[in-house]
């Protein structure tokens, strides 16, 4: 009689987020430990996994080695901007209305915010933090036309009205004005307004009211800015602003102050209105102790050891500031 062969079944130790398996547990610790997964990860709407990056989660639905669930289900009744899968082609045709926007308008065919309606809203009272965006057009300066010298400036609010446009006279001369990117010659720069007379006028639309000093604190009622490359907008004009109160993003190929502006508002407005859960709505997280940030000694004790995978996940914690925070009066 032949013998029946040794089961070499071993127990996998799965992480509740990215669906890693362990041999061992201490191995599954240790990789929470430094994926730092939260409910902001991006995640598919089929199975759940989460993603490090949205361009991950992209691979993950219809890269060439996408799960064929995922993939097909995505393809049926997913957005291909925000990723977002919908419960019926009906529920995803009212979800583009929203999502697919059309090109913002040229600047010159925007009305400008009247006197009236900027002193309300310059000083307005808001529960969540409001975002500005801010676009600079840089023409060249110096005999090599390498300095970048802002000669124009527009800021966009939240509903995508324009609340400030100006040229701004720059305090060198100018050698190349760029015009094939920027659009500027020397007669819109002519009667521009002096930068530091720009400077105040923004500095007065962000601070909101506020003390700078309290703006360095917690923000109070000081304004979130987004941009593209805002490092370099700030520089050129001679403006420092708190670090925790910047967004950023990538520069993309538009050269209209106006129509850069309304699309890096639109990115912004993306990201942080995206649907995440509560951090910490489980009793597990009411032990601080447990908390992976604490000392690599208590990655080894007991209590971890005990958590299931489910539960590992509700005390991990993102090593970043997710901007969905942003829309919410305190941070979870």
């Amino acid at each position: 009689m032949e013998l029946e062969p040794l089961s070499t079944t071993t127990r996998r130790h799965r992480c509740s987020a990215c669906y890693k398996q362990y041999k061992k547990k201490d191995h599954l610790l240790a990789h929470m430990k430094t994926s730092c997964h939260s409910v902001h990860d991006p995640k598919c709407g089929v199975c759940n996994k989460h993603c490090k990056s949205f361009e991950s989660l992209r691979e993950h639905i219809g890269g060439p080695l996408s799960k064929v669930n995922c993939s097909s289900i995505f393809a049926e009744r997913g957005c291909i901007l925000c990723l977002k899968i919908c419960s019926s082609m009906d529920s995803l045709n009212k979800h583009k209305e929203m999502c697919h926007l059309t090109t913002p308008r040229p600047i010159d065919t925007v009305e400008l915010y009247s006197e009236s309606e900027m002193e309300s809203y310059e000083i307005s009272s808001i529960r969540s933090r409001e975002a500005v965006a801010i676009d600079c057009e840089m023409v060249g300066g110096g005999s090599d036309c390498s300095l970048d010298l802002c000669a124009r400036v527009c800021l966009v609010n939240e509903d995508e009205k324009l609340i400030f446009h100006t040229y701004v006279l720059p305090q060198i001369p100018v050698t190349n004005y760029r015009y094939e990117i920027t659009g500027i010659t020397e007669e819109n720069l002519r009667d521009a307004m002096p930068l530091k007379e720009v400077r105040q006028i923004i500095q007065q639309i962000l601070y909101n009211g506020e003390s700078i000093g309290r703006a360095r604190l917690d923000g109070g009622r000081a304004k979130v800015l987004v941009g593209h490359n805002l490092d370099k907008h700030l520089d050129c004009l001679k403006m420092n602003y708190p670090d925790h109160l910047l967004r950023y993003d990538i520069q993309v190929g538009f050269h209209d102050p106006f129509q850069n502006s309304v699309s890096v508002m639109r990115l912004y407005k993306r990201i942080h209105s995206q649907d995440h859960p509560i951090e910490g709505t489980k009793r597990v997280v009411s032990h601080s102790s447990l908390s992976f940030s604490k000392s690599s000694d208590s990655w080894k004790s007991m209590a971890h050891e005990r958590m299931t995978p489910d539960e590992l996940l509700e005390i991990s914690r993102s090593n970043y500031k997710c901007w969905c925070l942003d829309s919410r009066e305190s941070n979870c």
